[in-house]
């Protein structure tokens, strides 16, 4: 089990954007470049990058889907008090 992860996230107002996004990265469009035109968090200027976390630095439900998803996966949409996420799993330590 994972103690840390480094993650890029993209934050939006509705799951149907969320959802929207998840179909361009399906798709093959890059993360980073939808999280500079799209995320409502600050770091969506650094294409999403959160660099690493631990456990209980962010917010519940963003936590547990960081932290079971696998290397280089991206999970979500997932609903938290800021909105809805789309989460890059950029490596695990």
């Amino acid at each position: 089990m994972p103690k840390k992860v480094c993650a890029a996230h993209i934050l939006v107002k509705t799951e149907k954007e969320a959802k929207d996004l998840l179909t361009k990265i399906d798709g093959g469009e890059k993360f980073e470049d939808l999280a500079r035109r799209y995320s409502t968090c600050p770091s969506g200027k650094k294409g999403g990058d959160l660099g690493w976390f631990g456990r209980g630095d962010m917010v519940a439900p963003f936590e547990t889907a960081a932290f079971s998803a696998a290397k280089g996966s991206v999970v979500g949409p997932v609903k938290t008090e800021f909105g809805w996420h789309l989460i890059l799993v950029k490596d695990v330590r």
